[in-house]
């Protein structure tokens, strides 16, 4: 057997410079690259190495190592979970950085290599710098907070460990059920030591997704189902577009006459003028999807997890008789709310689905009409709800509807956590597939501009538009720096109402006092006027505030010329929200309160649990 000496460090590199994968049957290199914050646990080994190897792996130098992690997830993300990339920090705080964005990708299902650093195996010199002790565990370090967040957790003490280690993590990252984050916890001193490893283990690999097919009992089952259904109702999840399914999933509604609703993650799964959109479903869903989600009598629920946002705390698919059939590759989750299962990749299950539906009738005609009459009572509302208008500050949904109208149907919407999501998830019309980046399945403050940043590196052809409040862009924001430093153009819209203004608003909606989420409802002594515009400007980003809605659009015009990315600064309204649309959320509203507002939410929320 012909060997190779290599560090620790050196043989990961290598190898997972050599991992391909193939996309349309054209071969692309999975990992598209490496981000590094270096310390003392990984700067000598893992830093020598990723220099040694050059371009092969490229490597990208980030301000903050959680939002590191949610670019190269966000990158896996506008992938299609295809390619992805790794992530590398020293130990200690660096590597606690990470959990966050572990925990965002094992909720989202995302494929992500964390590689912080650890301890010395041999212990010698313990306790090292930023070490933790267990004073009953001499196993446990900083790195163990990885293992309820990873789909696949392991500890490299010996440098002999990297070849099975990574054979396993290779396996759980391009496993479309099994899919998320790997946690590779490399002791400083193992990067640097050296092993004779077989040059067979650093082969060009070339991977290819699996698209398992369904169970023909299954199959046959849903089939009957949905194919005997007088209600029939589509949910389209993330799955639609980790599978490539988009096209698919079109032909089939168009054919069966079959309204579809989409999921945050799913959102962007259809274009939005397809007759048979119904746009989003659940707590921040449309009219027309919700009003139908009510009355369905079967629920094609496809790569979804069924999350309460979705199902409105399971108080939304409610009709007498309802079955659900959880088209999903993960059994865990297609078996979810007593669905009957439907194993499968989306695409290869749709397809099966239609070539066994074409024995049955479209859906049909009054519950196709039905779905007309929905979605033509619901455009007027929304766009109502986008319309410019002389308020003093406008609404977040205003502001949206100003960034639409200045759009392209090429453009990707990314955003994440507070009242934005709500309103672009309903309001947004996604035109192209991945047209919609949203991470709410862990609803994570300042993923937004790091998530841009992973974006634009999978599409830097397309025009990418993050949206955040001040809130968000006060927990994370230096990842602009690294987008100016790396040329990789944003456009961020900065939306400044004072603080959490969403949460103020479920604040005051379970008749809680107005208390620490405005800035002027919390302590303070002096309330801070933040310059957010001069803020971005000193990261190297060309900034601007903006007066009104107006100039928000003459200034995106002008985002869209330049070549270096832009923020642009708007004030807008806490409270001002879209009435219309919607579906009740399942949050406990406490039962004894000297306040009688609360008391009268309890009430409400009391009638809504026993209505579900």
């Amino acid at each position: 057997m012909t060997t190779i000496r290599l560090t620790a460090a050196q043989a990961m590199v290598r190898f997972l410079s050599r991992q391909m994968i193939m996309i349309a049957d054209e071969k692309a290199q999975m990992f598209a690259g490496i981000w590094a914050i270096f310390g003392h646990g990984n700067v000598a080994g893992l830093g020598e190495a990723l220099h040694g190897i050059g371009e092969a792996l490229p490597t990208y130098r980030a301000h903050n190592e959680q939002a590191m992690a949610h670019a190269a997830i966000a990158f896996a993300k506008a992938s299609r979970r295809q390619r992805m990339m790794a992530c590398t920090s020293s130990i200690g705080p660096g590597a606690t950085n990470m959990v966050t964005a572990c925990a965002l990708a094992h909720v989202n299902r995302l494929p992500v290599l964390l590689i912080p650093g650890d301890i010395f195996a041999n212990r010698r010199p313990d306790p090292v710098l930023q070490q933790v002790e267990d004073f009953g565990d001499g196993t446990v370090s900083a790195n163990d907070c990885f293992r309820p967040v990873s789909r696949y957790f392991d500890r490299l003490t010996r440098p002999e460990q990297l070849m099975p280690a990574l054979h396993r993590a290779m396996a759980v990252l391009t496993d479309p059920a099994e899919c998320g984050p790997v946690t590779l916890a490399f002791c400083q001193d193992v990067q640097a030591e050296a092993f004779d490893y077989p040059e067979s283990f650093f082969a060009e690999h070339v991977h290819r997704i699996r698209r398992p097919a369904a169970d023909v009992h299954e199959l046959m089952a849903a089939a009957d189902a949905l194919g005997n259904a007088k209600r029939p109702l589509i949910i389209a999840g993330g799955g639609v577009l980790y599978s490539g399914a988009e096209e698919r999933l079109a032909e089939f509604a168009a054919r069966l006459g079959i309204p579809v609703a989409e999921t945050q993650a799913g959102k962007s799964a259809l274009a939005h003028d397809h007759e048979c959109a119904m746009g989003a479903i659940g707590v921040t869903g449309t009219q027309a999807a919700n009003d139908l989600a009510r009355e369905a009598d079967v629920i094609l629920a496809v790569g979804t997890r069924l999350a309460d946002f979705t199902s409105g705390s399971r108080s939304l698919f409610s009709q007498p008789g309802q079955k659900i059939i959880g088209l999903n590759v993960q059994p865990f989750d297609a078996a979810k709310q007593g669905s009957l299962p439907l194993v499968c990749d989306a695409e290869t299950g749709l397809r099966a689905l239609a070539e066994m539906m074409g024995i049955f009738r479209e859906a049909p005609e009054d519950w196709i009409a039905k779905a007309r009459a929905a979605k033509a009572a619901w455009l007027p509302l929304a766009e109502t709800a986008t319309k410019a208008t002389n308020a003093a500050l406008p609404s977040d949904a205003q502001v949206l509807g100003a960034v639409q109208r200045g759009g392209l149907a090429s453009d990707i919407l990314v955003c994440a956590a507070g009242g934005l999501p709500g309103e672009l998830h309903k309001l947004w019309n996604a035109s192209q597939p991945l047209g919609y980046h949203s991470e709410y399945g862990f609803s994570t403050m300042g993923y937004e501009i790091a998530g841009g940043l992973g974006v634009k590196l999978a599409h830097p052809n397309r025009e990418i538009i993050v949206m955040l409040g001040d809130g968000s862009y006060l927990m994370m924001n230096s990842e602009i720096a690294t987008s100016v430093m790396l040329g990789l153009k944003l456009i961020v819209i900065v939306l400044d109402n004072g603080g959490f203004g969403c949460i103020n608003r479920l604040q005051a909606g379970t008749g809680g006092a107005p208390f620490n989420n405005l800035l002027e409802s919390a302590r303070h002594v002096t309330l801070p006027k933040i310059d957010f515009a001069a803020h971005a400007a000193s990261m190297g980003a060309e900034a601007v505030k903006v007066a009104g809605l107006a100039e928000l659009e003459s200034a995106l015009a002008k985002a869209r010329k330049a070549m270096t990315t832009q923020v642009i600064v708007i004030d807008s309204d806490a409270v001002a929200s879209t009435g219309a649309g919607g579906h009740w959320w399942d949050v406990s509203v406490p039962e004894v309160s000297v306040r009688p507002q609360v008391r009268e939410a309890r009430a409400k929320y009391d009638e809504a649990v026993r209505a579900r």
